[in-house]
């Protein structure tokens, strides 16, 4: 039997999937992968059913059916505050996993570096091995996040070809400010590196807190790959549509990487997901007071079983610290989370580089009703603390 690939040797599956089989084994409510239980708007779900019947059932353009991508040069040209090309700047990906993918190899050869910031969603070690460049992690300090301009400065200087920046932060829930993102974009500037942006919860932000678009900073729309997707703002995680967002002659390449990946999203499901964007700015609005009320019932409720968290600014997920229950590693606490307390979360060192064991992460992605009976079962963790 010939070996088998030595480029996955460093691989591991992944572990939000995993907690979502542990959690289906022990009926423990799923707040560890990071999905919705309630529906998607109304528009869509009625589109579904015509384009269900009437089509288009074979394949569209690879890069995207002409329609949906002028709605989502319409959407995102207002939201972004730049001009955005249907037919030059626009390519449609099998969800943003594609996007992030399509984008490492469209700008890296193996052998690059990029920098990866620490916390960070667990795909992006993933792309760095499949596409062959070395990662640089950059930490973020708590309790706000932050980085070290300077240690961000030696990370560039090691030559690396681009930064990966997910902003809002998963699974942090970190907005970064204009201020920190004027910061990155002058170092991407001054070292003549790249700018791959994961942006899925760019309508997800909290108040305060304000959303800015690395492309609409002056000069980078011409060295930036806006990676998003349709999953978490409409509610279809399943319906896989992500897209990037680029210069003319970048976004040239990533149709020619996804053809070859995927040929092309789904047909159906882009005729349907037209409805999503052409909703007005009410719909988005109210996206975010129903996630700021979840966010607040779901907080109210660890403060009352008295967990230690990080407050989220964006997003939908929140770290919490579980070094008070004296286990010192993460996973098992996940894994008698799920089946002795009844809820499922993501063991916090999947998120690390640093040997980093303390904190699990939730999600609140989910209807009142269920939050709340999640908090009911967490009260039970009162009785297991150790300190």
């Amino acid at each position: 039997m010939p070996e088998l690939s030595n480029r996955l040797d460093g691989f591991t599956e992944s572990i939000i999937r995993k907690m979502t089989r542990i959690a289906k084994q022990h009926d423990a409510i799923n707040l560890s992968q990071g999905f919705p239980d309630f529906d998607p708007p109304r528009e869509l779900l009625d589109e579904l059913r015509i384009a269900a019947d009437e089509g288009p059932h074979q394949y569209e353009i690879t890069w995207g059916s002409e329609l949906f991508r002028k709605k989502l040069a319409e959407k995102q040209s207002k939201w972004m505050g730049i001009p955005v090309d249907p037919e030059s700047n626009i390519v449609v990906t099998c969800g943003s996993t594609e996007a992030m993918m399509a984008a490492m190899m469209t700008v890296c050869n193996p052998g690059d570096k990029v920098i990866v910031f620490s916390p960070f969603y667990e795909n992006y070690t993933a792309d760095a091995i499949l596409t062959g460049v070395t990662p640089i992690y950059v930490p973020l300090a708590p309790p706000e996040f932050l980085f070290d301009p300077e240690e961000l400065r030696r990370a560039f200087e090691q030559g690396v070809k681009a930064i990966i920046l997910c902003n809002p932060s998963n699974p942090t829930g970190k907005v970064f400010t204009r201020s920190e993102l004027e910061t990155i974009a002058s170092l991407a500037v001054e070292f003549d590196a790249f700018v791959i942006t994961d942006e899925v919860y760019e309508h997800i932000v909290f108040e305060p807190y304000t959303h800015t678009y690395m492309a609409s900073l002056p000069g980078m729309f011409e060295r930036t790959l806006s990676c998003s997707s349709l999953s978490k703002t409409y509610s279809i995680t399943g319906w896989r549509l992500g897209y990037i967002i680029g210069p003319a002659g970048v976004i040239d390449v990533c149709r020619k990487v996804h053809d070859f990946l995927t040929v092309g999203a789904a047909a159906p499901l882009q005729r349907a997901a037209v409805k999503g964007l052409e909703l007005g700015d009410d719909y988005y609005e109210g996206l975010t007071r129903s996630y700021e009320q979840k966010r607040t019932l779901f907080l109210e409720g660890l403060d009352r079983i008295g967990l230690k968290y990080y407050k989220p600014q964006g997003a939908y997920y929140v770290l919490v610290d579980i070094s008070e229950f004296g286990e010192p590693d993460d996973y098992k606490f996940c894994e008698w989370l799920a089946s002795e307390i009844g809820v499922a979360a993501v063991p916090g060192s999947s998120f690390f580089r640093e040997d980093v064991r303390q904190y699990i992460r939730f999600h609140f992605a989910k209807k009142e009703e269920t939050l709340i009976e999640a908090l009911k079962r967490l009260e039970k963790l009162k009785l297991y603390r150790k300190s």
